[in-house]
C-alpha cells in the first residue's frame, strides 16, 4: 500500500470532501477508544485546540502500524465557547435543545485538526480553528430545525451541519467552511502534492 492515502475516519462529511476534491484514498478504521483517551487527555488538563490534535494523532498512529507503508490521516474536531468552556457532543434532543439554547446570541471557535502518520509516527499535522457567531434562537426554531435535521447532527459536535439546514443558525463565520464539515482541506492537498499523492 505504499503511497496510498488512508482516511480512518467514517464521517460521511470527510470521505465526501476528498472524493469531491478528486483526491484518490481509502477508509479504515482507527481502531481506538477514542472516548477514553479524550477523558485521559482531559485529565491532564489539555485545551480544545490541543485535544483535537492529540485526538487526530491517535487515530493516525495505531492504523498506520498495521499499514506502515500507506499515509494515514487522522482528524478530530472540538469546540469551546466564548467563555472557554468546551463542548462535547449530546446524547439525547433534550440535550441538543438546551445545547443550542446556551449557544444562540454566542460566538464559539471550532478546532478542525488533521494529523498524518507512517509506520506508527506522525509525519505531517494542520490545525485550522474558525470562529462562528450563532444568531439568538427561539424555542420554535430550535424545535423546527431539530424536526428537520435531528437524526443527521445528532452525531455532531454543536448539533449542526453547516452544509445542511445548520446554516440557518449562523450569524457570521470568519474561517474556512472546510475545517467546519471537517477537514482543513486546502493545506492538506497542498501536502499531499508535496507527497505526490496528488498531482502538482
Amino acid at each position: 500500500m505504499s503511497g496510498q492515502l488512508l482516511l480512518a475516519s467514517q464521517s460521511a462529511s470527510r470521505q465526501r470532501l476528498l472524493a469531491e476534491a478528486a483526491v484518490p484514498f481509502d477508509t479504515v478504521d482507527a481502531g481506538v477508544d477514542e472516548e477514553a483517551i479524550k477523558a485521559g487527555l482531559v485529565a491532564e488538563g489539555l485545551g480544545a485546540r490541543d485535544l483535537a490534535d492529540q485526538l487526530a494523532e491517535w487515530k493516525a498512529r495505531r492504523p498506520s502500524m498495521r499499514n506502515p507503508g500507506a499515509y494515514v490521516l487522522g482528524c478530530d474536531q472540538t469546540l469551546e465557547l466564548d467563555d472557554g468552556s468546551r463542548i462535547d457532543k449530546v446524547e439525547t434532543r433534550a440535550e441538543a435543545a438546551a445545547l443550542l439554547a446556551r449557544m444562540g446570541g454566542r460566538t464559539h471557535k471550532l478546532h478542525s485538526a488533521a494529523v498524518i502518520a507512517q509506520a506508527g509516527e506522525p509525519i505531517w499535522r494542520h490545525i485550522e480553528s474558525v470562529t462562528l457567531l450563532m444568531r439568538p434562537l427561539s424555542p420554535a426554531f430550535i424545535d423546527y430545525y431539530l424536526d428537520l435535521d435531528w437524526e443527521n447532527c445528532r452525531w455532531c459536535v454543536g448539533c449542526y451541519r453547516i452544509e445542511g439546514p445548520g446554516a440557518q443558525l449562523f450569524a457570521r463565520i470568519t474561517g474556512s467552511l472546510f475545517a467546519v464539515q471537517g477537514l482543513p482541506l486546502l493545506p492538506l492537498l497542498d501536502y499531499l502534492r508535496v507527497r505526490s499523492i496528488l498531482p502538482a
